[in-house]
């Protein structure tokens, strides 16, 4: 009985000294004051789940992973804009993001079905390499396809690489993976979360998808493979998203980040791509990632300035919108200044707990005079922002706090007016089948959405 006491006693010890660890650690982070109480409430109110829970998911920069991967640095090149530098150029210059190049052509994809065939279509065309990074490959019947079109260019001489996020493709395993092993392909999982579970990794996933075709064309957006993002044919309960192909001198960007992301990962060395890529187009783009690899978080920033520079309008198409407190208020403000502030989200989306924290944000918005659009036919997965006719985003990043803060993310910044107005038809195309304005809801309901609105820092 002593000697269970004893060791009652020092367990008790230990745990204490370990949350006070914990908790000075989150106090030097760089987080938001809303997201270090909500894990400050949780590691005092429930230090027994509070603390393991923290030492998995809590990291945000997380220093050391960080630094073990070299920050992400994308290379110079001759197709630099002619154009006077934008507002967001300048705001990013100091994160080492180059600025906009001129010469490409970006190709907008309405539907998993187009996605779909232009993804087909670069894996059967590439006559040297496929470098395909995404988040999510499941095989189901459109995870099969494209992991046996895999494997068949690399029996014939193709470098392919495939990189799946760790979490993300958690049971992208078995004899069709072995196959394309076989076949000489390569695969590296990033941040496999099996083997290290208690270093903080949890939570920082590579949410990037880019697919590059012997490195001059390609295809990204926000679109996983799988059967309810892509496939042959319209399938019922098919999301919505937005995918495209890019092809000019951007590419090298978009090669850079694979090639950084598949060295960290553990793949072999390959070289960059050499040269300048043609100019094909008139489209003028800049590549922005955003995570742990890169200086300050870019596409918040930009985000945030993009509310508050606005002067005729502000559309955002996300997912799950769960901004932190100053985003929220900078959409608030937008629309008190008479901007047209517009936020489109599906009705009901696959995370309950992110609708749930997203309502009273959406609620403010409306009251201040911004709009609210609930995509109605199911769920919609594509993410774009328009600010004004100055510069629209799109990419793999969603409007919520594991989007800006925690993931590995890529966007691509379109500065070209034709190509903004493509976008904008694309959103115009997603308005068309909303509902406008959030319902009042009860006390009870309320009650509920504040529990989750506190909780949003640590989704």
């Amino acid at each position: 009985m002593e000697f269970l006491w004893v060791l009652t006693h020092v367990g008790l010890v230990a745990g204490f000294l370990l949350a006070v660890l914990v908790v000075a650690h989150l106090l030097r982070e760089q987080r938001s004051p809303s997201g270090t109480m909500a894990w400050l409430l949780v590691i005092v109110l429930l230090p027994h789940i509070g603390v393991p829970l923290y030492l998995i998911l809590g990291g945000r920069k997380m220093r050391r992973i960080a630094a073990s991967k070299q920050d992400l640095t994308l290379a110079s090149n001759g197709g630099q804009s002619t154009t006077a530098s934008s507002r967001i150029e300048r705001l990013l210059a100091p994160y080492n993001i180059p600025g906009a190049t001129d010469g490409n052509r970006l190709t907008l994809y309405h539907s998993g079905e187009e996605a779909y065939a232009r993804l087909v279509d670069l894996i059967e065309t590439a006559r040297t390499s496929l470098h395909i990074m995404t988040f999510i490959l499941r095989l189901d019947e459109v995870g099969r396809d494209i992991l046996a079109r895999l494997t068949r260019r690399a029996r014939e001489g193709v470098e392919v690489r495939l990189l799946l996020d760790g979490v993300g493709s958690l049971h992208t395993r078995g004899r069709p993976v072995a196959e394309f092993v076989k076949a000489g392909g390569r695969i590296e999982f990033f941040m496999p979360v099996l083997h290290r579970p208690f270093r903080g990794r949890t939570n920082l996933r590579n949410h990037r998808k880019i697919a590059i075709g012997d490195g001059r064309r390609v295809i990204a957006g926000g679109a996983n493979i799988a059967h309810e993002y892509i496939g042959p044919r319209p399938a019922p309960g098919r999301w919505r998203d937005l995918t495209f192909l890019l092809e000019g001198p951007a590419v090298r960007h978009y090669a850079d980040i694979f090639r950084a992301d598949w060295l960290f990962a553990g793949g072999d060395e390959f070289p960059p791509h050499e040269g300048h890529l043609p100019v094909v187009g008139e489209a003028t783009v800049q590549v922005v990632p955003s995570g742990p690899d890169v200086e300050g978080d870019t596409i918040y920033a930009v985000a945030l300035s993009a509310a508050f520079a606005a002067r005729q309008r502000v559309w955002v198409v996300t997912p799950y919108f769960v901004p932190d407190p100053p985003l929220a208020q900078a959409f608030i403000l937008a629309a008190h200044r008479g901007v047209d502030v517009r936020i489109i989200i599906p009705r009901k989306s696959n995370h309950r707990l992110a609708d749930l924290a997203s309502r009273t944000y959406l609620r403010d918005i409306q009251a201040a005079g911004g709009r609210v659009y609930c995509y109605m036919p199911g769920m919609m997965h594509g993410k774009a922002m328009l600010m004004d006719d100055e510069v629209a985003m799109i990419g793999s990043a969603n409007m919520d706090s594991r989007s800006l803060f925690l993931n590995y993310e890529a966007a691509l910044f379109v500065y070209s007016k034709p190509d903004i107005r493509a976008i904008e038809r694309w959103i115009d195309e997603t308005l068309a089948h909303t509902r406008v304005g959030m319902r009042k809801v009860g006390a009870a309901r309320e009650l509920i959405e504040g529990v989750a609105r506190l909780a949003a820092p640590l989704l």
